[in-house]
């Protein structure tokens, strides 16, 4: 049993393999943390240690431990939920009213029900125990049981208690063209803050903490969680003044306030977290599988061609067939039309809105090109912005109602669009018709959901900032249902929303505008640390790179992009003989490895050497891959010495490499490992391997 309850003490402890949480209930009614970290068997072992004030200015409420701390009272720490109820009062006391299980064939659910002592309203702490991957799923729903309107002015889904001080916060920061840019800082006395206000969960930071002990990718204690979100959220790690270092994620609550109806229940989006005593590959592999088989739509993603980068908004018939059949030919299994193929589409300041086939690019209509992408075997794809509108649009001079604004304001343009107000019905309405009827008439099977600018005069209800990425769930849920073959790609001006919440809503991932396979390399990497190479859509495209300005190597680019789920964004007419023969050749090996890219194991493997090779391997079953890359040869040329992981220790392995096959016991690929020297800029190397039976 994942759930084990001491009722004498009213103790709660909640059990994975290797992982133990435990808290209860004090002689106050509080709900108190007690233990999380290595696993303990026994929940008799665990008491309530009892509470005194250090001094009149250390209240018993201040340095209590408790799951789910409110506003009000003698706390002036962070708390998870402020409301205000309709007389006014500011203040919650809350009652423990007993609790209830739950068990699924995915998870064991814990749920703690909690009460105000004067105000008909509900606070149930849930807890799902997902023991086969050594996870947790935290959240909270609220009810309102009183015959009047509750407003929500702060809602976060649950505090975190690490009991040592000094340890290590890990996050990523960037913009667009810059995300996942990994950094590390040391937890000290104040408050760390991350956050996004911006409508758009993860240019600037993503929703998830990482805490750790001076670990490493294979020791040291983690401690992690990831909010289920993809709008405004906020998170804070605060190392206290008594020991301790606690962590808080969910809703922001810069501008926000719900308003909670009578009758009405609310749930917060959930945090799913974990510990591991090992490092970081632990907390990876244990997010990757449960993402993997329990989040990510079966199938493997295929190879893509997109368009954009050949054409940009010229787009027109004749020219696209003409990419779809060269696509064909290196390979490409999906071919997806861009932006510049509906309304008066011809630059960023129109045709938002109008989502029409533009007849003078398409005058047979889009049935000419899909056919001959059909008649090539390969699936079909599109590309469309639907929360946004331009102001020339037709559909904005007839709602010019229907955008976030305010009244009595200029509405602000950028990217020459305005966002549509996604909390009204008939927005709604309108953004899942257009795309249905899009969907029934044309035998389109990808859909390229992008949205490139953040919302700004959001009107007058505090609430949009989570009900607008709700609608957009409820109207991909709704598609997906009608239309099962279509797949839905994420795109957020790049990589905007990457993140739990929007992870098995949406099926393929854009992880980031900047495709320069150098920046790819670090934005990769970081990415890995959360979320599965499975959601990691990757693009080969021509050099010199329109961001970077870099000129790297065609097979570089493409053993990056093949790290995740591969695209190809090349303006590929202009290709050479050589570059035609090594894309289909780079695409053939591809999908050869494609299941073990896409549904291994992943490990960041150490680098050794004082030259900077990037080492990655993946293992799925009895075959495996090396991926190393050198940007830049320096040091003398000094090599590297790759040691693998997760290998039979007894087993034999067989490395292919370019200089002949190396078979070796999976003992000594692990702790001796294989000498690797790579020389000259940006030179990489993919090492296929597999267990052999011994003779």
């Amino acid at each position: 049993m994942s759930i084990v309850i001491n009722k004498k003490k009213d103790i709660f402890l909640l059990n994975t393999r290797s992982v133990s949480y435990a808290f209860g209930i004090d002689d106050q009614g509080l709900i108190r943390h007690l233990y999380w970290g290595k696993k303990i068997d026994s929940v008799e072992d665990f008491e309530m240690p009892v509470l005194t004030e250090v001094s009149t200015n250390d209240p018993v409420f201040e340095i209590t431990r408790e799951e789910f701390p409110v506003y009000g009272g003698l706390r002036y720490k962070e708390h998870c939920l402020r409301v205000v109820f309709a007389d006014g009062t500011r203040e919650i006391v809350y009652q423990y009213c007993g609790y209830e299980t739950d068990r699924t064939e995915e998870y064991e659910e814990l749920i703690i029900r909690l009460k105000d002592v004067r105000y008909d309203f509900d606070m149930n702490l849930h807890y799902r125990i997902y023991e086969d991957y050594d996870l947790m799923e935290r959240s909270v729903t609220v009810k309102n049981g009183t015959a009047q309107r509750i407003q929500i002015e702060k809602l976060h889904s649950g505090q975190f208690h690490i009991p040592y001080e000094g340890l290590n916060f890990s996050n990523v920061h960037g913009h667009w063209g810059a995300e996942q840019q990994r950094f590390t800082q040391k937890v000290s006395y104040g408050k760390i803050v991350i956050e996004n206000r911006r409508g758009i969960s993860t240019h600037n930071h993503n929703p998830y903490f990482i805490l750790d002990r001076n670990a490493t990718e294979t020791s040291g204690d983690v401690y992690f969680g990831a909010l289920r979100m993809s709008g405004n959220f906020s998170g804070v790690i605060e190392q206290t003044q008594y020991g301790e270092t606690l962590a808080q994620i969910g809703l922001n609550s810069h501008d926000f306030m719900m308003e909670l109806e009578p009758g009405e229940e609310f749930e917060a989006p959930a945090v799913i977290c974990g510990y591991s005593e090992s490092g970081f590959e632990t907390m990876s592999r244990n997010l990757h599988h449960f993402a993997l088989k329990n989040i990510l739509r079966e199938g493997y993603r295929p190879v893509l061609y997109n368009s954009w980068e050949a054409t940009g908004f010229n787009v027109n018939s004749r020219e696209q067939i003409k990419l779809a059949k060269k696509a064909r030919e290196i390979g490409a299994e999906l071919f997806v039309l861009d932006d510049g193929w509906f309304g008066e589409r011809h630059g960023i300041d129109n045709g938002l809105g109008d989502w029409y086939v533009n007849e003078s690019k398409f005058p047979n209509g889009l049935d000419e090109l899909i056919s001959e992408v059909k008649a090539l075997d390969m699936k079909f794809g599109i590309w469309v912005e639907p929360e946004m509108v331009n102001p020339k649009a037709q559909l904005y001079q007839s709602h010019p109602d229907w955008i976030y604004h305010f009244e009595t304001r200029t509405s602000d343009t950028s990217r020459g669009q305005y966002v549509l107000n996604m909390g009204k019905k008939e927005v709604q309405d309108f953004v899942y018709e257009m795309l249905d009827n899009l969907l029934t008439e044309y035998e389109i099977d990808y859909i390229k959901w992008d949205a490139n600018r953040p919302i700004s005069q959001p009107g007058i209800r505090r609430d949009i900032w989570y009900t607008h990425i709700e609608a957009v769930y409820e109207i991909v849920r709704k598609l997906k249902k009608k239309h099962p073959q279509v797949l839905f790609e994420a795109c957020a001006s790049g990589g905007g929303r990457i993140d739990y919440g929007i992870l098995g809503i949406f099926d393929d991932f854009w992880t980031s505008d900047n495709t320069d396979a150098y920046d790819r390399l670090y934005i990769q990497d970081a990415y890995s640390y959360i979320y599965p190479i499975k959601a990691m859509r990757a693009w080969v495209t021509d050099c010199p790179n329109f961001l970077s300005g870099r000129e790297i190597p065609l097979r570089f680019r493409y053993h990056s992009a093949m790290m995740g789920t591969l695209g190809i964004g090349c303006n590929i007419l202009k290709f050479t003989e050589e570059e035609e023969n090594l894309s289909k050749e780079m695409i053939c090996r591809y999908k050869e490895i494609r299941p073990i890219v896409q549904e291994g194991d992943f490990y960041r493997l150490e680098n050794p050497s004082e030259n900077r090779y990037f080492l990655y391997e993946y293992l799925k079953g009895d075959q495996g891959l090396i991926f190393a890359f050198l940007p830049q040869s320096r040091v003398g040329h000094r090599g590297t010495t790759i040691r693998l992981r997760g290998l039979e220790e007894n087993a034999v392995y067989t490395l292919k490499t370019e200089f002949g096959e190396i078979t070796k016991s999976g003992n000594y690929l692990m702790n001796f490992g294989m000498n690797l020297s790579l020389t000259g800029d940006y030179a990489s190397i993919i090492i296929p391997f597999e267990k052999k039976n011994r003779e």
